[in-house]
């Protein structure tokens, strides 16, 4: 099954994300940035984290790792 981005949690600056990404039955996470001047659009930061049982363990694990995504709603 080929994996989907199911929601993406952007920072209050709007250069920062962490999408929350399903592979069959396996959930993973990865934060993203992207800078306004260059037109790439976002870039991942690091290979996908996981292989959780639940979206609700990618999201704990990424905001215990991801200082701004703490504020974020989820």
């Amino acid at each position: 099954m080929k994996a989907v981005v199911v929601v993406s949690l952007e920072d209050a600056g709007g250069d920062r994300c962490v999408d929350l990404i399903r592979e069959g039955a396996a959930w993973f996470w990865v934060e993203c940035r992207r800078d306004p001047e260059d037109a790439h659009g976002w870039r991942r930061l690091h290979p996908p984290r996981g292989a959780f049982p639940d979206r609700a363990g990618a999201l704990a694990d990424a905001r215990a790792d991801v200082g701004w995504l703490s504020e974020a709603p989820g």
